[in-house]
């Protein structure tokens, strides 16, 4: 392998590792900010339960898109 082919193919997979976790932190706070929203204001919850049910669907959303990127 020559060295500029070497030098695209580093970039290529820097450039899809990052577009990974950008999916990964869009997908998180998307759905932390859908169940914020949908707790707090629809259905009336203390922010407390509010941002706790925000923090856990969060980290279910991380995990999940994590493993699709995996995939």
């Amino acid at each position: 392998m020559s060295r500029k082919r070497a030098r695209v193919a580093a970039r290529t997979n820097g450039t899809a590792a990052m577009k990974n976790w950008r999916y990964v932190a869009l997908h998180t706070t998307a759905a932390a900010a859908f169940i914020f929203v949908l707790q707090r204001f629809a259905l009336d919850a203390t922010l407390e339960s509010s941002l706790l049910w925000a923090l856990m669907f969060g980290g279910c959303a991380a995990f999940i898109a994590t493993m699709q990127s995996n995939r």
